[in-house]
């Protein structure tokens, strides 16, 4: 039946749930339907794809590891100099670790062979090619899960909610 987005009682993102889950924490109104898609369980119970809690909950800080596969995802799988997309991709550091560039999530793009070869260790701007996005570091973990859902056309209704991440 699909996932459902939890927010906080500040409407901040805090993570994807069961649309079950959702549902026993409406039933025992810890939560509020924010959004549904026009879909319903029963014919007066929609079927929610984003809920509020009614209290605030504290959730401590989880920082996101820098992997390569972390820096892939971030950047859609695509070369973020000619926009390729497939298999055949390598990290580049946007200022070349002989310049001083460090293992960061601002410094590291996903980027093809052919690019990575052709900009050499020169900066961007040296090289004459242009980064499709800035690289920055994701705000919260949960960025991960929403932009899969987000990919997939799936919970548009979404969309709004999740602008800071």
């Amino acid at each position: 039946m699909g996932n459902v987005l939890v927010l906080n009682a500040s409407y901040e993102p805090l993570n994807i749930t069961s649309w079950r889950r959702a549902v026993v924490l409406l039933l025992k109104q810890k939560a509020e339907q924010v959004e549904h898609n026009g879909k319903y369980l029963l014919p007066d119970f929609p079927l929610p794809t984003v809920i509020r809690l009614r209290h605030y909950v504290r959730v401590p800080y989880k920082d996101i590891p820098l992997t390569r596969r972390n820096i892939l995802h971030r950047d859609g799988h695509t070369c973020q100099y000619c926009h390729y997309v497939g298999d055949e991709l390598t990290l580049d550091h946007v200022i070349p670790r002989s310049r001083g560039g460090g293992e960061t999530w601002e410094n590291l793009v996903a980027a093809c062979v052919r690019c990575n070869v052709k900009k050499g260790s020169r900066t961007p701007r040296e090289a004459n090619m242009i980064l499709r996005h800035p690289p920055r570091k994701p705000y919260s973990s949960l960025y991960f899960e929403v932009t899969k859902h987000l990919k997939s056309g799936m919970n548009q209704e979404w969309q709004k909610y999740i602008i800071g991440l």
